[in-house]
């Protein structure tokens, strides 16, 4: 269903429709759009041939499950915005994904909703997927709730079972400190208590659905708001310059004197270009603008205009709510885009404040953020940050985090400016602006790190300074980090104490990170004999850690001993080596396992070479697109 060139988005009240993948979310929606006739001519028409021809029923769903993998699969794969008129009244029904795997589109699609309808099977009652949506709702900020207490006619709509089900998920809302506006038992199949009363249910006497959306409180005007205007672009006409972008809430009148930027240049507004149409003096929000400026000066993508009286809140360090979407866990230091209107900039995780349990729904301390796990976190970056604290129904500091792929790992609205401890307001970490796509594009190889672990004698220092020839010598940029090398420099204060291991190798990982970024391959040739410690160095230098296990017995390598550190243990001379008094940890599924007991060193060598090459190498389109 395509939206009406009839509707006024700034007067439409976005409803976001949410709920587990099987509790009937999409044939709700279709049933409430046919029972109020928002429904283009010939559709239901459609809808029913769909149905006959998959022997169903008429499936109201089908309205909305456009995409083939949605009606293959049954799942609603992608967000989507539906106008629709109820009583003279404009919505926007936002029907958003409920399968878990498709809960990043959620986040946006949800993101400036002003009321939510929770969609619970009556049969079913609250299920994970309703904890964590729930969840969702609170971590953006709405709060006028209803709960459609779906596929009752399950229950032959008793009234005890189903008061049940609302007591359940009534404690589950107050854990979140949300409280529905309405449970409405209903049956979107049949159309019970969608649009009109049901006869099934004479013991209800709360509103329908359709009643429900319409004492929803109306979006409060944002044009009396302070203006913020995010720069989109600038362009050049001739000899004028313009600065478009779309007002995200107050005025712009021409004569005013805004505000530009954290470079704080004042400019007046010399115009509001219009073409093909009377001038404009002034603009409100929502509206896209292209302005011209007094003196002309020229704005970054991503600056924002306000007004000197009203300007946003401007730090460096700031504190966000946070819904992580990777699959794998987030611990602090890694670092990431931090998307924010049509800025974009360069942060890192300085700290995980709390997390949030999701069987419980308590904030606890916590070391790391699990995978589609809820947590507060402290974004640091280089340079201050304008922004507007969250706002639930609006777009203010509505942030997401993106990786170096581009791929959108997290929801951050910005809850305000964080407290800066004793000796952190020196340390402001920044991200190189070129990107390891850049790097890899221009080197024409990827970058990785190479962790090669093993008992002292294994070999590990022999194939990787082996590897490193014969990869230079084909023309990739490649850096070896050996144990002893360290340890005669940027690790000469450490001993050999389990607290110094450690140490030695979080050294050697964030040295290892540094250089993979810059677009290298790293060879890390470390004991490193704790499967904790390379747990560590796995964290700290993420997705790029790749576990090389050198393989030799202990006999052999002692029998080597070409340092003659193992006659020295034997002899008590040395205490805590590996092998002998302290533990090797081998690992249990390395990326690569080379065997050095019976094989030469140059098969070990061709093997690991070949092994980086197949990791690194970039196919000819990556070379052009990457």
């Amino acid at each position: 269903m395509t939206q009406s060139n009839t509707f006024s988005h700034e007067a439409a009240t976005p409803i976001v429709i949410v709920g587990h993948v099987d509790h009937g979310k999409s044939t709700f929606i279709g049933r409430l759009l046919h029972d109020t006739d928002n429904l283009q001519d010939g559709k239901v028409a459609q809808i029913i041939e769909s149905s006959k021809k998959r022997g169903l029923k008429i499936e109201w769903s089908f309205l909305l499950d456009s995409l083939q993998i949605e009606r293959d699969q049954g799942v609603t794969v992608d967000s989507t915005r539906i106008p629709f008129h109820l009583n003279k009244r404009e919505f926007v029904i936002v029907d958003a994904p409920g399968h878990r795997q498709f809960l990043r589109n959620m986040i946006t699609g949800a993101a400036d909703a002003e009321a939510a309808v929770l969609v619970v099977d009556a049969a079913e009652g609250a299920q994970e997927q309703t904890r964590r949506h729930a969840m969702l709702l609170h971590l953006i900020g709405i709060r006028h709730v209803i709960v459609l207490l779906n596929k009752a006619d399950l229950l032959d709509f008793d009234q005890k079972k189903i008061e049940a089900v609302q007591k359940s998920v009534t404690d589950l809302l107050e854990k979140l400190h949300l409280k529905a506006a309405v449970f409405v038992p209903a049956s979107a199949r049949d159309g019970d208590n969608i649009a009109a009363r049901s006869e099934r249910t004479p013991w209800y006497k709360g509103p329908t659905l359709t009643e429900a959306l319409s004492a929803v409180p109306s979006p409060e005007s944002r044009n009396e708001l302070p203006l913020r205007l995010p720069v989109q672009d600038v362009y050049r006409f001739g000899d004028k310059r313009y600065v478009a972008g779309r007002i995200e809430r107050g005025r712009v009148r021409v004569g005013e004197t805004v505000i530009i930027g954290t470079q704080k240049t004042p400019a007046r507004i010399a115009s509001i270009e219009s073409w093909h149409t009377a001038p404009q003096i002034s603009a409100v929000s929502g509206q896209s603008v292209a302005v011209t400026l007094e003196p002309d000066v020229i704005p970054d993508r991503g600056d924002i205009l306000f007004q000197p009286e009203a300007s946003p809140v401007s730090a460096s360090r700031i504190k966000a709510r946070l819904f992580w979407l990777r699959q794998e866990p987030l611990h602090v230091g890694e670092s990431f885009k931090l998307r924010l209107a049509t800025a974009e900039h360069d942060v890192t995780i300085a700290s995980i404040d709390s997390v949030l349990d999701l069987e419980n729904l308590t904030q606890n301390p916590g070391d790391e953020v699990p995978a589609e796990g809820f947590a507060e976190v402290t974004l640091a970056a280089s340079e201050n940050i304008l922004f507007d604290p969250f706002t639930p129904g609006t777009a203010d500091g509505r942030g997401v985090l993106v990786d170096r792929q581009q791929r959108i790992v997290g929801g951050a609205p910005l809850i305000g400016a964080a407290a800066v401890a004793q000796g952190e307001n020196a340390i402001h970490p920044s991200a190189s602006r070129v990107t390891q796509a850049d790097r890899a594009r221009q080197a024409g190889h990827r970058s990785g790190v190479y962790w090669l672990t093993g008992l002292s004698g294994s070999g590990k220092s022999t194939l990787a300074r082996g590897a490193e020839a014969q990869l230079f010598a084909q023309g990739l940029n490649v850096s070896v980090l050996d144990g002893d090398t360290l340890r005669a420099g940027l690790c000469k204060d450490l001993g050999f104490s389990e607290e110094s291991r450690t140490e030695n190798v979080r050294r050697a990982a964030e040295v290892a990170r540094i250089l993979s970024d810059a677009g290298q391959v790293v060879l890390v040739a470390l004991i490193s004999p704790l499967r904790s410690d390379r747990a560590l160095a796995q964290q700290i230098i993420g997705s790029d850690f790749n576990e090389v296990f050198v393989d030799a017995a202990l006999s052999v390598c002692e029998q080597r001993d070409p340092k003659g550190l193992y006659a020295a243990a034997r002899a008590g001379k040395i205490s805590g080596f590996t092998g002998i008094d302290a533990p090797y940890e081998a690992p249990e599924s390395p990326a690569l396992r080379l065997e050095t007991a019976d094989n030469g060193a140059d098969a070990g060598v061709k093997k690991l070479t070949d092994f980086i090459k197949g990791n690194v190498a970039l196919a000819a389109s990556a070379r052009k697109t990457l």
